[in-house]
């Protein structure tokens, strides 16, 4: 689906694998879009986002597994990205203690803000993978 084949998804590309905040659309069971900002690995064409326990984000993709994730604009409101997709619970995925190239991303972040990676994933323990349906990708 990304397979940057035009500028837009290039830099898309490049985009995921630099950012470190991403915002995250759920929707709850009343139909209210619910959105925060998560920390996000792209890795084999789906994001991965560990979600905290008590988030709840994790009822709602339980009742609706669409999603809608995206990065900042750039000052001027260009360089847009958004991606629609299908989000799943994956409890096959190792946490984030587990995840080298997640902790290459964040570690610096994780030690300082969450005290490592162990208690990083006592609450952040669920794995989240997005499967992306559609991008948005446009004005570098």
């Amino acid at each position: 689906m990304l397979d940057g084949d035009t500028p837009g998804r290039t830099r898309a590309l490049a985009r995921l694998a630099e950012e470190r905040i991403g915002w995250l659309t759920t929707v709850n069971a009343g139909g209210q879009p619910e959105t925060m900002p998560v920390w996000f690995l792209w890795a084999d064409g789906e994001l991965l986002v560990y979600g905290d326990h008590r988030a709840r984000r994790n009822r709602n993709l339980a009742g609706n597994p669409r999603v809608t994730f995206h990065l900042d604009t750039n000052a001027g409101g260009g360089d847009v990205v958004v991606i629609e997709g299908e989000a799943r619970i994956d409890p096959a995925t190792p946490g984030p203690d587990a995840n080298p190239a997640y902790l290459a991303k964040y570690g610096a972040w994780i030690d300082a803000y969450l005290g490592g990676a162990a208690r990083m994933t006592e609450v952040y323990n669920v794995p989240i993978r997005i499967r992306p349906t559609r991008l948005l990708a446009y004005g570098g």
